[in-house]
């Protein structure tokens, strides 16, 4: 009796590795700071999910990927991306591509909307693999002096003045029961309203730190206790990123 061998079932795919890329802080290549490894990883990947095409482009130019960048896929990710859209965004890793998540400055996921994205991947089995780069939290938090066991990252403020000064005193509150350092950043422009702010709301001997372009030439990081600052209150520049941290004295 003649056997006939029978047809393999295809099989599925092996997912791709999602690779979590961090971004300079300043865009010069001599800001990258990330490790050689990192660097070789970006420059292979042709797919990406990113906040906007045109900063990605810019980016991986500045790491050195090979390109030609026009043949890259990237596909967006950003505050108006539905829940039900991350699937589509993963579907490269889930096809057994590796992807890369790359974050507009710093790491993602951290500040940044690429979180779901990474969450979705853990859900799927998508191996996770983040990279070594800056982070703009972490620099501050080493540069402040400031408690550096114990630390909360709060993202935005609120920007309704009420609702700031509501949330500064209770943060300072948090920060002087369990000697904790709260870290918050701001929108460019906002920034020298929100110095201001702290300066009228933060007790005299409370800690503030303020580190703007970090990683940048111009870098500037200065820490004082709010009795200090007022004594001669700088102007922050408008169009750079800073981040404020203080520890209640």
């Amino acid at each position: 009796m003649t056997q006939h061998p029978r047809t393999a079932s295809p099989q599925p795919h092996a997912p791709g590795r999602l690779f979590l890329i961090p971004s300079p802080l300043w865009e010069t290549a001599d800001c990258l700071q990330m490790t050689p490894e990192a660097l070789d990883i970006a420059r292979q990947l042709r797919f990406f999910v990113v906040e906007e095409a045109k900063t990605a482009r810019r980016i991986l130019k500045i790491m050195g990927h090979p390109g030609p960048l026009a043949d890259l896929h990237f596909s967006l990710l950003n505050e108006h991306t539905a829940a039900s859209e991350l699937e589509q965004r993963l579907l490269p890793a889930l096809q057994g591509h590796d992807l890369g998540l790359l974050s507009e400055a710093g790491c993602p996921a951290v500040a940044d909307p690429g979180a779901p994205l990474v969450r979705l991947a853990h859900q799927k089995g998508v191996p996770v693999c983040p990279l070594t780069g800056p982070s703009s939290i972490l620099l501050g938090l080493m540069a402040s002096g400031l408690e550096g066991q114990r630390f909360c990252f709060h993202g935005y403020l609120p920007i309704d003045p009420a609702q700031r000064h509501s949330r500064l005193q209770s943060l300072e509150k948090c920060s002087r029961q369990a000697r904790e350092t709260q870290i918050f950043i701001e929108t460019p422009y906002r920034n020298q309203g929100l110095l201001q702010t702290l300066l009228d709301i933060l007790a005299p001997s409370t800690w503030l730190c303020v580190a703007q372009n970090l990683s940048a030439p111009q870098q500037w990081i200065h820490t004082a206790t709010i009795q200090q600052w007022n004594r001669s209150p700088p102007t922050l520049t408008a169009r750079t990123p800073a981040i404020f941290l203080f520890l209640a004295g």
